[in-house]
């Protein structure tokens, strides 16, 4: 499968990108194409025209490379740090740029916060948005409380239960991934 981890935070101390590299590998671990795509990275501006809004051949260059990742995707996992109990404006943008991209892909939510309750009011946000957007959240989830004491400052594993924990996910996520993959083939409603 072809998986895409998107993650939004532009904040300078960007801890949300340990969960996000942590997510990298546990995907390529069980065999996957997986690519990050990192809304500051891209800076997409502030959303005037939705990537299919624009004539062919027009998009600006980055939006025209991420419409590509994001097409050949068979699934989405969305890393989510908790803004005011909801989606930070950089990850929320660089979603409400593309459409069509999504249909009929599974998402799964890795949500995190420095606090005990790990983003799950993001998740919850997130999970309308990204059924909206045409890619249904499978129902497990990853909240990741307290993230400065899961991953050490260089990114490393400090409490291993979460190994367990994103395994268990990934297998549910990949059961979606193929199941979705599958019946894409056969044809969607449009």
């Amino acid at each position: 499968m072809n998986v895409v981890v998107i993650y939004g935070s532009y904040r300078q101390e960007r801890l949300g990108i340990r969960a996000a590299l942590f997510a990298l590998a546990k995907i390529r671990e069980q065999g996957h194409q997986v690519e990050l795509v990192d809304a500051m990275a891209y800076d997409l501006p502030m959303l005037d025209k939705m990537y299919k809004e624009f004539e062919p051949g027009q998009a600006p260059e980055r939006m025209e490379r991420l419409h590509k990742t994001l097409e050949q995707a068979d699934g989405f996992v969305i890393v989510s740090g908790e803004y005011n109990h909801s989606i930070p404006p950089g990850l929320k943008n660089l979603l409400d740029t593309f459409q069509t991209e999504y249909y009929f892909k599974p998402s799964a939510i890795i949500s995190y916060s420095v606090g005990s309750f790990g983003g799950v009011r993001v998740a919850d946000h997130l999970r309308a948005v990204l059924a909206e957007l045409g890619m249904p959240v499978i129902p497990s989830s990853l909240p990741i409380p307290r993230l400065h004491e899961v991953f050490d400052k260089d990114g490393k594993l400090i409490d291993q239960a979460y190994n367990r924990r994103f395994d268990r996910m990934l297998s549910e996520f990949q059961w979606y991934m193929e199941a979705f993959s599958w019946r894409r083939k056969q044809g969607t409603p449009y």
